[in-house]
């Protein structure tokens, strides 16, 4: 017998147990590279969208003068692009405090199931957050800041008188002498109120300057001495649904990306803009009908500067109401499983469409008006 097989404690042999299937988490670089471009797409796209606008804006008086009797506009390009940011500046602020309403009403139509992530304090079951699921970050005290630039812009090329930008900082006398300038000066003022109140954090009272910047505008629009209590009241309206319209699709748009994966929200959200959109756009086509009939002599259509804009203005306003249709058409058909890609292309589309019609706006205030006979 062996000396292990006569010992009466022998060790037992030790059995090895089932190895473990650890999990591998896929590489956080992936999960980095997405996320970065999905921020970078939005970027990219406005930069593509941006260039054409600011080429047209800078060439498009040209362009629409051409083999026509009208003159040559000096500075018509730059003055075109500073509007076209003054434009941009309104519909940025006012979209902002229109918007952030229309969520406010949405966010208390939302279901929340208990007291929902970013719930205010107090909140029961069943109530939405007062202003949302989230809300993207202000932009306003940019906008205000650009409307202002834009503005003072504005203000010296009226009073250096030939149309050009770098002629040096006027004398308040120079700006105070001309009305173009003394209306422009204004408008800036009515931009840096506005980034006061929203510096203050008080961004709803900005819409009372905001009011008197375009009012200025439609001011500035309407020298003439034939009725101009009804040119300006028409440019009034006419440009507040345009500011209004542009500037709440801009935010509901912001909105709907910070809305992302809330159940129904974003859906929800741009169907209650879809709603108020329409007498917006309503009011344009009837106030820019009246304005038209009054300004521009239908021979003159298509031989003056102001007419062809105003054609191709027409134009993207149609296609502006093309993708508004669309995009109303992929809201009401199986909107249960319609997706937010669904939904956004329309939309988005829409708002490009927008900023073409708010260059060719800020066209249309150069370019000069025919004679009526």
């Amino acid at each position: 017998m062996s000396q292990s097989d006569s010992s009466p404690h022998a060790p037992p042999v030790p059995v090895s147990a089932p190895a473990r299937v650890v999990p591998v988490p896929p590489p956080a670089g992936r999960h980095r590279a997405r996320r970065s471009g999905r921020r970078l797409l939005p970027v990219l796209l406005v930069c593509g969208c941006a260039v054409p606008l600011v080429a047209l804006a800078l060439t498009g008086t040209d362009l629409a003068t051409d083999s026509t009797r009208d003159i040559h506009i000096p500075g018509g390009g730059a003055t075109a692009l500073l509007r076209s940011v003054l434009f941009v500046a309104l519909c940025v602020q006012l979209g902002e405090i229109a918007g952030r309403r229309l969520a406010r009403g949405v966010a208390r139509t939302l279901p929340v199931d208990g007291a929902g992530a970013g719930a205010e304090p107090g909140a029961g079951a069943g109530s939405a957050p007062a202003n949302g699921p989230r809300q993207p970050r202000e932009w306003a005290a940019v906008a205000a800041f650009a409307g202002m630039t834009a503005a003072l812009g504005l203000a010296s090329m009226a009073a250096a008188g030939d149309g050009r930008l770098t002629a040096g900082l006027p004398e308040l006398s120079e700006i105070y002498a001309t009305r173009a300038g003394l209306l422009a000066f204004l408008e800036a003022n009515g931009f840096l109120l506005a980034g006061l109140c929203v510096f203050l954090g008080r961004p709803v009272w900005a819409a009372a300057p905001l009011a008197g910047v375009i009012l200025g505008e439609a001011l500035r629009a309407h020298p003439e001495a034939d009725t101009p209590a009804l040119g300006v009241a028409l440019t009034l309206v006419h440009l507040t649904s345009t500011v209004v319209w542009t500037g709440g699709l801009i935010q509901v748009l912001r909105t709907m990306r910070a809305w992302h994966g809330e159940r129904g929200a974003a859906r929800a959200l741009l169907a209650a803009y879809a709603k108020r959109a329409f007498w917006l756009f309503a009011a344009i086509c009837v106030t820019g009908i009246l304005s038209t009939l009054r300004r521009l002599p239908l021979a003159e259509t298509l031989t003056s500067a102001y007419g062809r804009t105003l054609l191709v203005k027409l134009a993207a306003v149609a296609l502006v109401a093309l993708c508004a249709v669309f995009a109303r058409r992929v809201l009401l058909r199986d909107g249960a499983r319609t997706s937010y890609t669904q939904v956004l292309r329309p939309t988005a589309w829409e708002l490009a469409a927008l900023s073409a019609v708010l260059v060719l706006s800020a066209l249309l205030t150069v370019a000069p008006l025919p004679p009526r006979t």
